[in-house]
Parts: C-alpha cells; sequence; structure tokens
C-alpha cells in the first residue's frame, strides 16, 4: 500500500500496536506524527521508525487524550510541522480491570476517559483538517467491544462506544470524503498481555482456530490498508482481525 505524501496521527504510538501501525505507515511512505504520553516511549519509538523507514519523516508530541485542550494543541502543533493531516488511527488505550462488584469509579473513569473521550478529543480536534485533505480515520476497539469479556466493564463499554462513533463518522463525514473505520483486534502479544499468567494465556489460544496470538504487525497491515487508497470504498467497516476467534 502506498502512503507516500500523507501525514498520519498515530496515538498511542510509542509502543504495542500504535508502535507498530506507526512504522508500518512510515515503511508504506507516510509521514507520521507519534502521540503518546512518555517522552523516553517516544524517543524510543522515533529511533524505531527511523531505524525501519530511514527516509520516513517522523516526529513526537507529548499527549494526554483524555485533555480536549491539549488534544487540540498536538493538532496544531501537528500541522505546524507537517502542514495538513491525512489519517488519523485511534489507538490509545488502557486497561483497569475488575469484576463489576469491585471495579471502583476511577477505574471507570480512567478507561472511559482515555479508551472512549479520547478516540472523540482526537478526532473532534483533527476533523478540519481531515475534511481539507479527504482523509481517513481508523479506529483501533476490540473484540472485547463486540463481545464483552470477564471482569472488562469499562473496556467493554468504551470499545462498543468506538464502534458507535466509527459508524455515525462514517455517515457524516462520509458525504464530505473522510472515510471511518474500525479494527477489532483479537488476542494481540503486547505487554499487557505479558502480563497475564501463562495459564491464561495458554487457554486463550486454545480458543483460536490459528492456535496462536495475533502479532501487532498484523493489526498494523489493516490500519495501513484502512488509510490506503486501496480502501477507497470502504466506510464504517468494522475489521475483526482474531484468527477466527469468534467463529
Amino acid at each position: 500500500m502506498n502512503l507516500a505524501g500523507k501525514v498520519v496521527i498515530v496515538t498511542g504510538g510509542a509502543q504495542g500496536i500504535g508502535l507498530a501501525i506507526a512504522e508500518r505507515c512510515a515503511e508504506n511512505g507516510a509521514s507520521v506524527a507519534v502521540w503518546d504520553y512518555q517522552a523516553d516511549a517516544i524517543a524510543g519509538a522515533l529511533e524505531r521508525i527511523a531505524d525501519r523507514a530511514p527516509r520516513a519523516q517522523a516526529a513526537g508530541f507529548i499527549v494526554d487524550v483524555s485533555d480536549l485542550a491539549a488534544v487540540h494543541d498536538a493538532v496544531k502543533a501537528t500541522l505546524a510541522r507537517f502542514g495538513h493531516i491525512d489519517g488519523l488511527v485511534n489507538n490509545a488505550g488502557v486497561v483497569a480491570d475488575a469484576q463489576l462488584a469491585k471495579m471502583t469509579e476511577a477505574q471507570w473513569d480512567r478507561v472511559i476517559g482515555i479508551n472512549l473521550k479520547g478516540v472523540f478529543n482526537c478526532t473532534r480536534a483533527s476533523v478540519d483538517a481531515l475534511l481539507a485533505s479527504a482523509g481517513a480515520i481508523v479506529n483501533i476497539s476490540s473484540i472485547v467491544g463486540l463481545s464483552g469479556n470477564f471482569g472488562q466493564t469499562n473496556y467493554a463499554a468504551a470499545k462498543a462506544g468506538v464502534l458507535g462513533m466509527s459508524r455515525t463518522w462514517a455517515r457524516e463525514l462520509g458525504r464530505k470524503g473522510v472515510r471511518s473505520n474500525a479494527i477489532c483486534p483479537g488476542f494481540i502479544e503486547t505487554p499487557i498481555l505479558g502480563k497475564m499468567p501463562h495459564r491464561v494465556i495458554d487457554e486463550m489460544v486454545s480458543q483460536i482456530p490459528q492456535k496462536r496470538m495475533g502479532q501487532p504487525r498484523e493489526i498494523a497491515a489493516a490500519a495501513v490498508f484502512l488509510l490506503s487508497s486501496e480502501a477507497s470504498y470502504i466506510n464504517g467497516a468494522t475489521l475483526e482481525v482474531t484468527g477466527g476467534l469468534t467463529l
């Protein structure tokens, strides 16, 4: 896929799936704005992008996506650096798991604030730039947003909400040239999953027909496709990348 000449924002772009997406965008010719809240992680991400795509332009921005004013400032800074915005990948997310009877308001607010409100904030702040470029939005949801998951009331609610926003934006913005699609990853090998007990991971993998977890670059490949002109007639779609988990 060719993203030459395009500028793509990747939120949560300094690690995990977000970093894989940022790398893949750069490898396919895009200039990349890496948004994250950790300065050290951003610096490391920019080094990796430079190694994988030496000719690509990349810049990092420290952003709290739950703060709309901060997000507006980051959009202005991105436009000042690159001149335009052609793609937005809403990937930033956190987990704060607990069963319903034990989930605190703070756990609920943190996950909703970043995983749901953060997606709204980033899209709201960048929508004018995306309209100007007839750009594309890719929202990273989760299979949990479709099926729910034990101990993840907050996460499931946020990711289901992302799907609703993604389809709404497809209706509102599609007629103006901006496409909005979502990706629902299944079990992907990231640092978050790496903290789980091996027996839990083994049980998860046993449910997947391909008998393995996905890799971040497999999600990145889907994101780059949806950002590219190859997906020019795909709007309002939800792409499950799960290894067949939901069959």
